[in-house]
């Protein structure tokens, strides 16, 4: 068999003068390139190039590899669950400690006022979000894998916490009848402890489903939870927050809702009260608000020139702290204070398992949650200072700090955007920083503490708010996310919307669920075209993308652009009989009833046949057909017409009604087709059939190994569909017709009539054989 050869020839310079041509001679080299080599079908590059024989490891093998444990293996495990053990040993003390030491000290000063504003998110006392800002760091410190976060209390997940402790524990829970004065009361330390039991246990269970995702390797869930998602969910708990915190500033009475619409219940109850807003509290609030946010503003634009971040939290707090005291603006003014602050730890307490299938769900929406927020995070940092991070350990540090928290009263952990950014711009090279920031906390623990118990809420309400300012912000997000991608900023809005007037935790759901929505609808409805070639080169675009492209003469190739399964195999025969302009099964039926014609009328001797085509000298009514007329023998001449070659797009006569395929050859494109499944092979098997009944041959090129594994595992390749049909470029198809379509020569329309006529009618029998058997003489000598 002669050797075929393909040459793929591209150019970037189009030289007009030979002049030109010399002296861009090095250039025009380096810019172009010559290949020459076999046009590959699979079968012929499977012939040049072995497979390498992969061998599968069985399960007993795999365990065994697994689970071996040489002295080498037990040191790598162990540095892997403890990374302390990886980056300690490297430590540069010198070099490192002072950074770390200021970066601790101020992010430990930050991260006291947060602890106590955060609390009021979290529904509990105040004094425990200071607990949520010691213990998780302590754990965290041997167990992460990031350097630059800060470990403690957030809004969003406090807000998540709060909300699920006011469904268990609301105020109607705890209300005592006084018979003396005849009025009702609420027990607030009963409340109190119960609403720490609820958080605490959350916090506990949270870590256990956090621990078991990690141990089994499910760090990959984040993937569900993309950057539009979780900036849509955090705009909106962003906005849940500021009018949990508007309460605070205005010092209002107001009722705590929950579940579906609460945040227009909570709002509509602002406004009913706003009458008896306390004056003291909102003139603090404000004044908080506006100095936060003006010298954030100040720290973050000078903050290559400021080697420390000017702390105005703090600074707020500590004066706010001495005007309460002064003027005693509790009696004075009625105002709300932080009351009791614990001083030093408090024991450790065994979780309350019946509480668990009350707290299971929100506690797995929660734990993906809070360990999604600190993974994005820490990725940010590790990609800008070189190095990496372990999202499953990760998920197993993360999640042992929930649980040795939560013994110790505290709410979930993650990590604070405003605090990570503290540790980061002063300069925080390791987890030491944490450590130092710990140490910050437990001296607030141990002493400070009670020197705050005059701070308003509303200052800390205000410092709450002042912090979502980055969060605020997002919505900015919208209208570039608009131009880029329609379907990201449907996943924005919805996630937004849907969060903003269900329950939060259903609100991220329900946008977890729309987001899958939009990539089933993608994959779906997926976006098909038709290729034609850039001239000189092997290169194939789209027809309607540019301009210079030509299609092949008689070939359509067809680009699917999606994983093919039983979802979108509809897509597929559309988009097909779309752009190849007919529809196969249509069109074989219409040839059948013409061949039925055609028999009619050769035997009632009113047609000819001549080497033009098949003529008739006239017709009458009765020689029409419909085209429900089938007779008996409609199956019998159904196969015979499998077998019968014959040019369909030759002369006949207008009674006999064919429709013209002006195309030979199809070819699909499978180079973004990543899978099939066994629904999808069928219907390409259907495909090929379609079209070859019709004398069109398909062809498959550009397909990947997997794809091919397929089509052999689901029996795909029969005697009429073999491997020959599938190549590696589209390029190689197209020259492997282009050269098959040379050597044929066009068969005669007495082709066809020597399968549809009897032997004994117009056309002689001996003629026709000994005509058909010099044309494959012919062919066999080209």
């Amino acid at each position: 068999m002669a050797e075929e050869h393909s040459t793929g020839t591209r150019h970037r310079n189009h030289l007009s003068t030979p002049e030109m041509a010399k002296e861009m001679m090095d250039v025009s080299m380096c810019n172009d390139y010559n290949v020459t080599r076999t046009i590959y079908s699979e079968t012929t590059f499977q012939e040049d190039n072995e497979k390498t024989q992969l061998v599968k490891k069985s399960i007993p093998q795999k365990l065994k590899d697994n689970c071996s444990c040489t002295p080498a293996t037990a040191r790598l495990k162990l540095k892997q669950f403890f990374p302390v053990l990886n980056w300690l040993p490297k430590y540069r003390w010198k070099e490192w400690l002072v950074h770390d030491l200021i970066s601790g000290l101020c992010t430990g000063l930050v991260g006291t006022l947060q602890g106590l504003a955060f609390a009021l998110l979290a529904e509990v006392p105040v004094g425990y979000g200071l607990y949520s800002s010691f213990f998780p760091i302590l754990t965290y410190f041997f167990l992460g894998t990031s350097k630059h976060i800060s470990i403690g209390p957030f809004p969003v997940i406090c807000l998540m916490v709060g909300q699920v402790v006011l469904s268990l524990a609301p105020n109607e829970k705890f209300i005592i009848t006084n018979s003396t004065l005849n009025e009702t009361l609420i027990d607030y330390e009963a409340r109190d402890a119960a609403r720490v039991l609820i958080s605490s246990n959350l916090s506990f269970l949270i870590g256990i489903i956090q621990l078991v995702l990690g141990a089994l390797q499910f760090g990959f869930v984040v993937r569900y939870l993309g950057d539009p998602l979780v900036r849509g969910f955090t705009t909106a708990a962003a906005v849940q927050v500021l009018i949990s915190q508007i309460k605070l500033i205005l010092n209002i009475p107001s009722t705590n809702y929950s579940g579906v619409l609460s945040m227009v219940y909570t709002t509509i109850d602002i406004f009913a009260h706003i009458g008896q807003t306390n004056f003291a509290d909102l003139t603090a609030g404000l004044i908080t608000l506006v100095l936060c946010l003006v010298v954030k503003d100040i720290n973050e634009r000078y903050k290559h020139i400021m080697r420390i971040p000017i702390p105005i939290e703090v600074i707020v707090a500590i004066v706010a702290t001495g005007i309460s005291y002064g003027v005693n603006l509790e009696e004075t003014y009625n105002a709300a204070i932080v009351k009791n602050v614990p001083s030093g730890f408090i024991p450790p307490v065994a979780p309350d398992v019946s509480l668990f299938p009350q707290i299971i769900v929100p506690a797995f929406s929660i734990g993906i949650l809070a360990y999604a927020l600190a993974v994005s995070l820490g990725k940010v940092y590790a990609i800008k200072y070189n190095y990496e991070i372990d999202g499953n350990q990760e998920f197993i540090a993360f999640g042992v700090s929930n649980i040795f928290s939560g013994c110790f009263s505290c709410f979930c952990a993650t990590t604070a955007l405003s605090r990570s950014a503290v540790q980061e711009s002063t300069g925080g090279k390791t987890q030491i920083a944490g450590i130092i920031t710990a140490a910050v906390v437990m001296v607030s623990l141990l002493s400070v503490g009670k020197y705050l118990e005059p701070l308003q809420k509303s200052v800390l309400a205000a410092i709450v708010i002042s912090n979502l300012k980055g969060m605020f912000w997002q919505v900015v997000d919208v209208p570039r996310l608009w131009r880029q991608s329609k379907w990201d900023t449907a996943i924005w809005l919805f996630t937004c919307f849907a969060s903003l007037l269900l329950d939060i935790d259903l609100g991220l759901l329900v946008g977890i669920l729309f987001g899958l929505l939009t990539v089933l609808l993608r994959v779906q409805y997926p976006k098909y075209s038709s290729l034609g070639n850039v001239p000189g080169t092997d290169i194939y675009k789209d027809i309607k993308k540019y301009k210079y492209v030509n299609e092949p003469e008689g070939i359509k190739i067809i680009q699917f652009s999606s994983p093919i399964f039983y979802g979108n195999v509809e897509s597929l025969k559309e988009g097909i009989k779309l752009l190849v302009g007919f529809d196969a099964v249509r069109v074989f039926n219409k040839r059948l009833k013409a061949q039925r014609k055609i028999n009619k009328l050769l035997k009632k001797t009113k047609l000819a046949a001549n080497e033009n085509g098949i003529k008739g000298n006239q017709a009458t009514d009765d020689d029409s057909e419909s085209d429900d007329d089938m007779d008996d023998d409609y199956e019998k001449k159904k196969a015979n017409y499998m077998n019968m070659p014959g040019d369909w797009n030759a002369e006949f006569p207008d009674t006999v009604s064919i429709p013209v395929v002006s195309i030979h050859s199809i070819i699909l494109d499978f180079g973004q087709v990543s899978f099939l499944d066994v629904v999808a092979v069928d219907c390409l098997k259907g495909i090929f059939t379609e079209f070859q009944r019709i004398d069109v041959d398909v062809y498959i090129a550009e397909y990947n190994d997997d794809v091919l594994a397929q089509l052999e595992s689901c029996g795909f390749f029969n005697e009429s569909i073999k491997t020959d049909f599938l190549f590696l470029t589209i390029h190689d198809a197209v020259m492997h017709i282009e050269k098959q379509k040379k050597r044929c020569s066009t068969h005669s329309v007495l082709d066809m009539t020597l399968h549809i006529q009897e032997p004994s009618q117009l056309i002689e029998m001996k003629d026709l054989t000994e005509l058909k058997h010099s044309q494959n003489l012919q062919d066999q000598q080209e």
